[in-house]
């Protein structure tokens, strides 16, 4: 009994569900091509942007060259970022202000376009292409309406996209060192890494912190090098050093350095000493040797 009365419920639910939507797909099969239109143009009014985008999906094609495709583009791109699909509506925002240049509704898409592309992205700690692609699109908008409503909106997000680039570079950096001791190539990765991160971001709150693990990243390689290669590398923690601390003289990271400043000296003094006791000794001017006078 109670088992008919599920399926009773089931029944009387689904058959509601139908004839909500029966309308909508009726409209589908045997709509007109205005008809369609009249109804995506009402559904999006409506905020329905999922039977709104099929409808426009389906008629764009047929109105290509009337007076109404200009609108139903628009409204497309629109559908599509509402429902989040931000690749999609970055898509057709794009292909909107590219084919209607001279459009009323160019401008708005172009900075649709952008804001796209910036919804869609990703995490910090995610490859951030599609950030540089935002960043990229975001500065062409404001570069091209300098005087437009939107583009201090679009300097805001460019500069939040800039942090977020930020901190996967700084995290790249932090990566290398923090693996070097398994593999002493990621010294010098990290050293690279550090002097592109210095480079793109001067004014960066981890530059202090980067700049004493170039000193460190510097002399663990230094000492881990081939005897040929370690006193070029240590004169390279020295130079490391010396732009840390004329930077940073009271940093908290300044006692570790001076530490690895004073190693790097000494191990330089003791390269310089090995390297003159090897050179042999000069003679004396006017002197010649016995096999010299022999011969």
């Amino acid at each position: 009994m109670q088992h008919c009365r599920r399926a009773g419920i089931i029944g009387v639910a689904l058959l509601v569900f139908l004839a909500s939507c029966s309308p909508f797909q009726k409209l589908q099969k045997k709509g007109t091509d205005v008809e369609k239109y009249q109804a995506a143009v009402s559904y999006f009014k409506k905020g329905d942007w999922y039977r709104s985008g099929l409808l426009f999906e389906e008629i764009i094609p047929i109105l290509k060259g009337s007076t109404e495709s200009e609108m139903a583009q628009f409204y497309r791109a629109y559908t599509e970022y509402h429902q989040g699909n931000y690749q999609l509506s970055s898509f057709h925002f794009k292909q909107f202000y590219e084919t209607f240049a001279r459009s009323d509704y160019a401008q708005e898409a172009m900075y649709m376009y952008a804001l796209s592309l910036y919804k869609d992205s990703p995490s910090y700690n995610l490859d951030q292409s599609n950030s540089l692609t935002a960043v990229a699109a975001l500065q062409d908008f404001v570069n091209t309406f300098p005087t437009s409503p939107f583009s201090k909106e679009c300097t805001t997000m460019i500069l939040d996209l800039r942090n977020k680039l930020e901190r996967k570079s700084y995290d790249k950096a932090k990566l290398y060192y923090k693996t070097s001791a398994a593999n002493i190539a990621n010294y010098r990765s990290a050293v690279v890494s550090i002097n592109n991160f210095q480079r793109e971001y001067p004014d960066s709150g981890f530059n202090e912190e980067l700049a004493y693990l170039r000193v460190d990243a510097q002399h663990s390689l230094a000492q881990n090098s081939s005897v040929e290669k370690q006193k070029e590398r240590y004169q390279e923690v020295v130079t490391f050093y010396q732009g840390f601390v004329d930077k940073y003289p009271n940093s908290k990271y300044a006692r570790t350095a001076e530490k690895l400043f004073t190693d790097s000296q000494k191990e330089l003094e003791r390269i310089n000493k090995e390297e003159k006791e090897k050179k042999p000794e000069s003679q004396p001017a006017g002197k010649v040797s016995t096999a010299t006078a022999s011969n």
